[in-house]
C-alpha cells in the first residue's frame, strides 16, 4: 500500500513568522518549487496547493500547513491577513514575495496571488470507517491528473466519503490535480492500495462493489445502490481488469444513443455518482 514518507520541515528557517522575500535563491522558495516533482512529494510527503479561497478552506479544513507565500500586493486583503494570522498561529513559515516568485513556484503566468505547503493526508483501507460512510469511489490506474481531480471534486459534490486509489494511478496531490478539485481534495477521504490488497479488503468486510464495464448486462438505472458502498471505475484507456471485474457485486453500463461508445472517465463517474446519491440530494 502507497503512502507518503513522514513529512520533514521545508526548510531551515524558523515557523511561525512572517517574512519578506525576493530571491529565487531563497532555500524556502527552492523547496516549494521542488514540489513540482513527484519524487520530492514522496520523499517529504508535502505538496503544493494555490488561490486564496482553496488556502483558506484547507485552513479552516485543519489541514496542516507548513508554508504560506502571497504578493505583497495583497498583503492588506482582509482575508489574507486572516489566514496569514491562522498560519502563524498554526507555527507555519509566512512568505510575502514577488510576483516573479510565485511565477517560479506555480510554473505558469499570471499565478495566484497565494500558495502554499500542505502535508499529506493519504490513508489505507483499513483506516476506511464503514460504518460512517456513504459511498467511496476506487479508480484503477486512473492517469490523467485533470480527470482524478475532476472526479475527487464531483465526489465532494454528492457528499461522498472519499476516493480510492488502485494500483499506479496519477498523483493525486501533482498541482494539476490539486487545482482541478476546487478545493475539494480537502473535503473528502483520500486511500491507496494495490488491487490485490482491494480484491482482500472487499471480501474482508463484504462492502457492496459496483463497477462500471462495457460488457455490463445492467442498466445503471435498474439497480438499488446500498451504502456504505464502492463505486469502481477502469483506467481511461484499458477500463476494468478481470480480476476487479471479479470482485464486483454488479456490474453496470451506461447507455448509449449515438455513435459514441464511450464517455470520459470523470463524465462517466459524474453520472454514476448523481444516480448512487440520487436519493440523498435535495434542492
Amino acid at each position: 500500500m502507497r503512502r507518503p514518507n513522514p513529512p520533514r520541515p521545508p526548510a531551515p528557517q524558523r515557523a511561525g513568522q512572517i517574512k519578506e522575500v525576493s530571491s529565487l535563491a531563497n532555500p524556502v522558495v527552492k523547496e516549494m518549487r521542488a514540489l513540482q516533482l513527484k519524487k520530492e512529494r514522496q520523499r517529504t510527503g508535502l505538496f503544493l496547493a494555490e488561490g486564496l479561497k482553496l488556502i483558506a478552506d484547507a485552513i479552516d479544513q485543519d489541514w496542516p500547513i507548513r508554508v504560506l507565500a502571497y504578493a505583497a500586493k495583497v498583503k492588506d486583503q482582509p482575508m489574507v491577513r486572516r489566514i496569514a494570522r491562522a498560519a502563524v498561529d498554526r507555527g507555519a513559515l509566512v512568505l510575502v514575495v514577488s510576483e516573479d516568485v510565485l511565477e517560479k513556484i506555480s510554473r505558469r503566468d499570471n499565478p495566484q496571488m497565494v500558495v502554499a505547503v500542505f502535508e499529506q493526508r493519504l490513508i489505507g483501507l483499513d483506516d476506511i470507517d464503514l460504518d460512517r460512510s456513504s459511498v467511496w469511489v476506487a479508480l484503477e490506474t486512473v492517469k490523467d491528473p485533470g480527470n482524478l481531480g475532476t472526479i475527487i471534486r464531483t465526489a465532494d459534490s454528492v457528499g461522498a466519503s472519499g476516493v480510492i486509489l488502485i494500483g499506479d494511478t496519477t498523483d493525486p496531490f501533482a498541482l494539476e490535480a490539486v487545482r482541478a478539485t476546487m478545493g475539494s481534495i480537502f473535503n473528502i477521504g483520500l486511500a491507496a492500495a494495490t488491487a490485490e490488497e482491494f480484491v482482500a479488503w472487499k471480501r474482508r468486510t463484504g462492502v457492496p462493489v459496483i463497477g462500471t464495464h462495457l460488457a455490463g448486462a445492467v442498466d445503471y438505472r435498474s439497480l438499488r445502490y446500498a451504502e456504505p458502498g464502492i463505486l469502481l471505475m477502469g483506467n481511461e484507456q484499458s477500463g476494468l481488469p478481470d480480476d476487479l471485474v471479479a470482485a464486483c457485486d454488479h456490474t453496470v453500463k451506461i447507455p448509449m444513443a449515438g455513435r459514441a461508445d464511450s464517455l470520459n472517465l470523470a463524465v462517466a463517474t459524474a453520472v454514476m455518482l448523481y444516480e448512487m446519491r440520487r436519493p440523498r440530494l435535495k434542492l
